[in-house]
């Protein structure tokens, strides 16, 4: 006699961001998902490290949205670059963008990636912290102007957006997941839904 394994129970999945790159990422695992916009403060608190300040924002983002969403698994993420222990967020215009890639040009930045899956039925958060080093090219001034103009990059951290013309900026990447730098780690992620009862497979 043979038995057939019982059907996966899915949880209903959210993802706390209205990233379009986040939402394509998280696609690619093939489970239904609705998203949310998680408004929240995302101001550093005094004396914090720049990696911990993407850890509790993406804790944060998905207790913002997991009132929505009372049975959900919900998903947080933030992602700060990090240089000589100084945070490079979204620099918002282009000026701050040309200060940001001036002073990284030619080193080596972190760009940390924190990952949160929060059980709303129960407020159990699992995080997870992935870092990336990327090493920038010694780009020249214009160059550094012409990619710019060109991607318009400023609601990235860093304003390095890799999964488009960022890419001519950067000269190596080292990491556990390519994912990560985009916004969403999905090995950190599967393992992590795993971990809540909810496997990908």
């Amino acid at each position: 006699m043979v038995f057939a394994a019982p059907a996966v129970t899915r949880r209903p999945i959210v993802l706390a961001s209205t990233s379009p790159f986040r939402r394509e990422l998280l696609a690619r695992l093939g489970l239904p998902f609705a998203t949310a916009n998680p408004r929240c403060d995302e101001a550093p608190l005094p004396g914090e490290a720049p990696e911990d300040t993407a850890l509790r924002l993406s804790e944060a983002k998905a207790r913002a949205a997991a009132p929505l969403f009372p049975e959900a698994l919900v998903i947080g993420g933030d992602q700060v670059a990090v240089l000589d222990g100084q945070a490079y967020g979204k620099p918002g215009t282009h000026d701050k963008a040309v200060g940001q890639l001036r002073a990284m040009r030619g080193r080596t930045v972190n760009f940390f990636t924190g990952l949160c899956l929060l059980d709303a039925r129960t407020g159990q958060a699992r995080i997870r912290g992935v870092p990336t080093l990327v090493t920038f090219r010694d780009l020249s001034d214009e160059e550094i102007e012409n990619y710019l103009r060109r991607e318009q990059p400023y609601d990235c951290a860093g304003a390095a957006k890799s999964e488009g013309l960022g890419i001519a900026i950067i000269a190596r990447m080292q990491g556990d997941d390519p994912n990560a730098l985009i916004g969403l780690p999905l090995i950190a992620l599967c393992e992590l839904l795993k971990e809540a009862g909810c496997p990908v497979l």
